[in-house]
């Protein structure tokens, strides 16, 4: 496992006024917090059903697609691509936990190749909270969006015993650049922006078991914009590209391998896991999603090497604002690679895309 050398994001400093955790009023954290795939696909049978594709021609990515946001054709160059992602405290410090759920938000729109301008507020807030610590969640969101070129133009709220923050997002997109989860092509280069390990490590801080530091790394890392990840893929002219959340890297990657009727294989030894978040794995603390990711997912992973049960549970386990993974054209690859060196954007080589279906673990 390579040591991994961490950027330098802009967080705010900005803290709480009241010495508050706020992952202990919720059940479950962040994007772990999501309904498993499971449950989803057939909560969203019946929808399907009513909004037939055929009837919308100008819907390019809908219902029927697992990408990561709608897209709806404007004209023939361009698309809007609209998305929304709220999701419980994934760390105790309000401004983070609002930096980081914005964050999170805004990076579908990135994961369709997508430029995000304009965004509202979605949040469920205790009424008994403090309202400076209410300010700072939405301080955090804010400061997010506007980094990333995006106005909040206001938003919903209601009341709720467990704090809940996120944003629905619009950007536009290029449809000649459009990124899709299909695409990948034999042969292509699997390449990842972003660190595997965050549930783990926000699940180890929910059960107060987690060092100060650990959680300080892993913040930084979920409040780094996909920005720059998502202009690389779009200079290279990608076609394949998703980001790593809720789902894992292998609910994800299978997505993507189904999407594109390809198979992807994935090196273990090259994915990037995060080393403040080994400890809390090999004592296997994974939040209950990692669960749901493994018994939807499993039947589509093949084991092509022995592993360890909390090795497996690391490629299942729940990202919050993760990065993207990328299909990259052996031809663009070295050129890729430079030019991420360049600007300054980690990436890492993981696996490659074959013939055949599902996703083998190498």
């Amino acid at each position: 496992m390579k040591k991994i050398s961490l950027p330098s994001p802009h967080v705010s400093s900005a803290s709480a006024p009241a010495e508050v955790h706020l992952t202990t009023l919720s059940s479950c954290s962040g994007c772990a917090s999501k309904i498993s795939a499971k449950m989803l696909t057939e909560i969203l049978a019946p929808t399907q059903g009513i909004f037939q594709a055929a009837n919308y021609p100008d819907l390019l990515v809908g219902l029927e697609s697992p990408d990561d946001a709608a897209v709806w054709r404007i004209d023939e160059q361009r698309g809007l691509v609209l998305t929304t992602d709220f999701f419980t405290p994934i760390v105790d410090n309000p401004y983070d936990y609002g930096r980081i759920a914005a964050t999170n938000a805004i990076s579908d729109i990135y994961a369709m190749g997508g430029t995000p301008f304009m965004a509202l507020n979605i949040a469920a807030l205790p009424p008994d909270l403090d309202p400076a610590i209410l300010q700072q969640i939405m301080l955090g969101g804010g400061e997010a969006a506007r980094d990333a070129g995006v106005v909040i133009a206001g938003g919903h709220t209601v009341r709720d015993a467990e704090p809940k923050y996120g944003l629905a997002v619009v950007g536009f997109v290029d449809l000649e650049h459009m990124f899709t989860k299909g695409g990948g092509q034999p042969g292509d280069a699997l390449v990842l922006s972003k660190p595997i390990g965050f549930g783990t490590v926000t699940t180890a801080l929910k059960r107060g078991k987690a060092a100060a530091e650990d959680v300080a790394v892993v913040t930084r890392w979920m409040s780094r914009l996909n920005r720059d990840a998502s202009q690389l893929a779009r200079e290279f002219g990608l076609l394949a590209v998703t980001d790593v959340t809720g789902y894992s890297l292998l609910g994800h990657s299978s997505e993507m391998a189904l999407a594109g009727q390809v198979q992807y294989r994935l090196d273990f030894d090259k994915v990037p896991f995060l080393p403040e978040a080994l400890p809390y794995a090999r004592q296997s603390i994974f939040p209950g999603g990692a669960d749901d990711n493994r018994d939807f997912y499993g039947s589509r992973v093949t084991w092509e090497r022995e592993l360890a049960d909390w090795q497996k549970m690391m490629l299942f386990d729940p990202q919050t604002s993760g990065g993207l993974l990328m299909a990259v054209p052996q031809k663009h690859l070295a050129a890729l690679l430079a030019r991420a060196e360049e600007m300054k954007q980690p990436v890492w080589v993981i696996g490659k895309v074959a013939a055949g279906s599902g996703v083998h673990v190498i």
